[in-house]
């Protein structure tokens, strides 16, 4: 039996339950007891952010592909599965950057590697190596930052970005964000699954169109009423500009052995990296 295609409102709802799914998935992760889940995410925040600097700061490749393989050994203790890494990471990260560095093996001069029959265009393989170290690095620092994403709280990670002194309305904003997709997302859901059940038979283009003009005002109008509302509820419970949590972090002796680990392994890397 042939399988009907889906409309314009059946995807919709499916990329929109895919997106809360990966949200959920996120928050299962991070509270797996694996390596990074145990470890303060002060420890973490620093320690990733500063192999993400070594990363795209070094010259050779070697010392990416090094810290690239770090960050996979920390997915494996941390039990993060490598096909999730694989499937929301690599691939779009490999297509994206690939084609930004693609052009580089062609225009960049040097000693001929390879070339195009009917184009006659010539690869160059100093061209092929910048390619290659710009994927690398971009793979290298998509993958620790996702590991940051999947091991740790989204609000321990805000409070943890305290530590470098960010300002409180830079987190806030950024916290009020991350709230705010995913309620929207929530209610576009409903929206368009409740007007899947009461659609008969297709819509043509216009109607279609017309129909996410509607929906876009509508959601609007909803986003600005329900920050006004949790704003003044916010005020009334006391809000005045901080962010607290109901967890104190506490640095323990294997937090600081990592944080050590850390920062010895990106000194030890820069150090290589640039000689």
């Amino acid at each position: 039996m042939k399988r009907r295609p889906k409309n314009f409102i059946e995807r919709t709802v499916g990329s929109l339950a895919d997106a809360l799914e990966y949200a959920a998935l996120a928050e299962t992760h991070a509270g797996n007891g694996g390596l990074l889940q145990s470890l303060d995410p002060r420890v973490k925040l620093i320690g990733l952010l500063g192999l993400i600097l070594t990363a795209v700061s070094v010259g050779r490749v070697v010392v990416s592909v090094f810290i690239l393989a770090v960050a996979v050994a920390l997915a494996l203790f941390s039990r993060i599965p490598l096909r999730l890494l694989a499937t929301r990471v690599w691939i779009g990260v490999l297509l994206f950057t690939g084609i930004i560095a693609f052009p580089a093996i062609f225009m960049t001069p040097g000693e001929p590697l390879a070339r195009v029959p009917v184009l006659h265009w010539t690869a160059s393989w100093q061209g092929a190596h910048a390619a290659f170290r710009l994927v690398t690095r971009a793979e290298t620092a998509a993958t620790l930052a996702i590991l940051l994403v999947l091991t740790t709280p989204w609000t321990h990670v805000l409070k943890a970005m305290r530590v470098f002194r960010v300002p409180v309305v830079m987190v806030v904003i950024l916290g009020m964000t991350h709230r705010y997709i995913f309620l929207l997302l929530h209610t576009a859901g409903d929206f368009f699954e409740a007007r899947r059940c009461r659609l008969v038979g297709e819509l043509d283009a216009r109607a279609r169109r017309k129909m996410i003009a509607a929906s876009a005002g509508v959601l609007f109008g909803r986003s600005l009423q329900l920050s006004e509302d949790v704003f003044a509820a916010m005020q009334s419970r006391g809000f005045r500009g901080e962010v607290y949590t109901m967890d104190d972090f506490l640095m323990k002796p294997r937090d600081w052995g990592a944080l050590a680990a850390f920062v010895a392994l990106a000194l030890a890397a820069f150090r290589a990296g640039t000689q």
